[in-house]
């Protein structure tokens, strides 16, 4: 092959071509005298699109590299190579066939597994990094942002449970509730059914409180941080508050595992998204009915 010309290399996936992309990129850096350029057909699961493709491959004489995960379709493909004389490279193919016979399974076979997992993962990691600066109510003018919002006095979980909350992927911003000072303004023009507020048995948050003065050599000076009297007090107004906010519904953490009280709040916010989906269904049959 002539050095001089430039060559066109053709790849095709039944997801983004990512992989494929990659791959090809890697091996053509030991190729650098080479006149090369890519196109990528992505999301290519008929024959009826193989075939478009190879007709125009085999005009130029293209190279062919792809990831496909149909069995078929790959075999479709080396068909089409031989018939047309287009060379061709399967990525995935060798790959899935030994990992099958390892576990002696038959593949998924779906095609756009790893874009899916992909995007699972960035969205938790966006989710994470967002949790992570809007703790302790930092950023307080993005709160609409977020997915969760939970409120409390201090100990009462939040930062832990925020970050337990961001590997789900939601984005939670925790907003601690100060005995004596108003809460923040933002907080009520936001959705109301984000926000989920934490209490805590009297008993239990003291021993939380006293048990940090020890960890930080304070324990000989409590002040009102861990005075009873100051504790109840400060419990009793924050679940006045919480009373007067009936739509923040209240979470007690005593002697609950992070998972715990982090599985009930996402199994109540799938609730209220299954019945707001229920309710659009139900809206839409109503207009259909009426149209009808």
């Amino acid at each position: 092959m002539d050095k001089t010309k430039r060559v066109k290399i053709i790849i095709i996936s039944d997801g983004t071509g990512e992989t494929a992309t990659g791959v090809s990129r890697a091996v053509m850096t030991q190729f650098q005298d080479r006149d090369v350029y890519f196109t990528r057909y992505k999301n290519v699961r008929t024959k009826d699109q193989i075939d478009a493709i190879f007709t125009e491959a085999a005009i130029h004489h293209d190279l062919v590299i792809y990831t496909i995960v149909s069995g078929d379709l790959r075999e479709y493909i080396q068909q089409l190579s031989r018939k047309k004389h287009v060379r061709s490279l399967d990525v995935l193919g060798p790959a899935i066939t030994a990992f099958s016979n390892f576990f002696n399974q038959e593949p998924l076979s779906e095609p756009g597994l790893l874009h899916q997992v992909n995007d699972d993962y960035f969205k938790r990691v966006d989710a994470v990094e967002f949790t992570l600066n809007h703790d302790d109510g930092r950023n307080i003018k993005q709160l609409h942002l977020a997915d969760v919002v939970l409120v409390g006095i201090s100990r009462t979980s939040k930062t832990p449970l925020s970050v337990f909350l961001s590997l789900h992927g939601l984005k939670v911003v925790n907003v601690p509730l100060v005995y004596g000072t108003p809460l923040p303004e933002e907080l009520f023009k936001i959705d109301q059914r984000k926000i989920f507020a934490l209490t805590i048995d009297p008993d239990a948050l003291l021993s939380i409180r006293l048990n940090r003065l020890n960890r930080l050599g304070a324990g000989n000076i409590t002040g009102d941080y861990a005075e009873k009297s100051q504790v109840i007090q400060e419990l009793e107004w924050a679940n006045s508050i919480f009373k007067e906010n009936k739509r923040w519904p209240v979470f007690n953490v005593t002697d609950k595992a992070l998972e715990e009280t982090a599985s009930e709040i996402v199994k109540l916010i799938n609730m209220r998204k299954n019945n707001i989906f229920k309710q659009l269904q139900a809206e839409r049959a109503e207009s259909d009915d009426e149209k009808a």
